[in-house]
């Protein structure tokens, strides 16, 4: 069987940078601590007053194509993963193909494009879609290009404020892919939440206490779900875990969460009952009460032993390398953990080929996915062509008034014009609106 996968990706961060600890903390009168240590992160990527989902969408999939060599010819479907989409019926891919019919020769008529909405895990939904298509032999030999763009804003004062970020993830998809094979097993938990939504409104309405815990069942019944059809998995079976990561610290519960449920019932159970005790089982208590307060005691003991310390250490920690300095990207984050954990694996040397990832993707309202992906021979040539690190240092450090300006401008209920606090060059612009209210682009060479 062939196999189908993610041949390339690139990332697009926001141009405007906010530090969380040193320009947010001040301004709220919190510990910075509460940043970089309590969520995670040290500060969030922001567009500037050009940039929106379509400019940074595009802008990675132009990098993507040009580095690939390719032309409109060799796509054969564009699909946009996005909880920020501003128009109801005409899809984001649409506005993405014109923008790159600008710099291409030739169009993306015959590509299928479509848009994707599942709160973040759309992104991973876009790819599903992007490999069922290769795998039914639809594609003619062509690829799929798979974007994940979002500006992940909260109104101001909202406690998820802190974690705002915006960037892009283009993905090619590709029969015999250079980066990573997609398993064919997949696991999913869903249910009818409503932990975080946007009922006709810009910004999201958030329960954030049940968001984590709406969070972390769905994934506890995902990675039940893939065990059904692909086997048991033990903790060595994988390299790295890149979770969806809407802030750092939430993954730091899915990862402890994940570690016990596959350590159940196994050798590593029963070393580290001589420390901590064997996992509570239900059928050992009287009621629902008791075993929860048992569960809540055990994980903060195996969250305090040398080796789930280690395993987190090489596992998880890497993922988030990234996330930390560019805030949640909604659609996009599982996939710049992703991309996290095989940069640290190119810069520590590790030789990856034929290794295994387990990904874990969620989306609010609510649906978890688990897959494997098998790190492919090219990887490593893949990775290194990223420059997210020249991105990031690059990008312009903006001041309290220049983040309460740039939050106005992009806040739909608003009608704020304000000066671009950099400039434009080698990338796509909003270029203002069009008869009908529809936004217009250009690219600025």
């Amino acid at each position: 069987m062939t196999s189908v996968g993610i041949d390339a990706v690139e990332i697009w961060t926001g141009n405007l940078k906010l530090d969380l600890p040193g320009t947010f903390a001040p301004q709220k009168g919190e510990d910075p601590e509460k940043y970089t240590k309590g969520l995670g992160l040290n500060a969030s990527s922001f567009p500037d007053s050009y940039e929106d989902i379509v400019t940074m969408g595009a802008n990675a999939a132009y990098r993507l194509m040009d580095r690939k060599g390719l032309e409109p010819d060799d796509i054969g479907r564009i699909d946009v993963a996005t909880e920020s989409a501003f128009d109801n019926s005409k899809p984001v891919s649409t506005y993405v193909a014109g923008c790159l019919e600008q710099v291409f020769e030739g169009d993306f008529h015959h590509a299928n494009k479509g848009e994707r909405k599942f709160a973040c895990i759309a992104g991973t939904q876009s790819l599903d879609d992007a490999y069922n298509w290769i795998r039914a032999d639809r594609h003619r030999g062509r690829s799929a290009i798979v974007i994940a763009t979002d500006t992940a804003l909260y109104a101001r004062g909202d406690a998820g404020e802190a974690t705002q970020g915006a960037g892009a993830v283009a993905m090619l998809i590709s029969e015999d892919p250079n980066l990573v094979e997609l398993s064919a097993e997949q696991g999913f938990g869903s249910a009818d939440e409503t932990d975080f939504l946007k009922p006709n409104q810009q910004f999201p309405s958030v329960d954030g206490k049940r968001s984590v815990q709406v969070y972390l069942a769905r994934m506890r019944e995902a990675l039940i779900d893939y065990q059904r059809v692909a086997g048991e998995i033990t903790v060595d079976d994988f390299q790295y875990a890149p979770f969806h990561t809407p802030f750092p610290g939430m993954v730091r519960k899915a990862a402890l969460l994940a570690y016990r449920h596959i350590t159940r019932d196994t050798e590593i159970e029963e070393e580290l009952a001589e420390e901590i005790g064997r996992q509570p089982r239900e059928e050992a208590f009287e009621n629902e009460e008791a075993f929860t307060d048992a569960i809540r005691e055990y994980m903060d003991g195996l969250k305090r032993t040398e080796r789930y310390q280690a395993w987190y250490a090489e596992t998880i920690d890497p993922t988030l390398t990234i996330a930390r300095d560019v805030g949640n990207w909604y659609t996009g984050s599982v996939h710049v953990a992703r991309a996290s954990a095989l940069k640290h694996a190119a810069e520590n040397d590790r030789d990856m080929v034929g290794e295994q990832l387990l990904v874990g993707s969620y989306g609010s309202g609510a649906q978890a996915e688990i897959h494997t992906e098998t790190v492919q021979e090219n990887w490593l040539e893949e990775i290194e062509a990223l420059n997210v690190d020249e991105q990031l240092e690059s990008r312009y450090d903006i001041d309290w008034d220049d983040y309460e300006e740039i939050h106005d401008a992009h806040n739909h209920e608003m009608d704020v014009d304000i000066e671009p606090l950099t400039t434009p060059e080698g990338e796509f612009a909003f270029d203002g609106w069009g008869r009908m209210g529809e936004r217009k682009y250009r690219y600025v060479e």
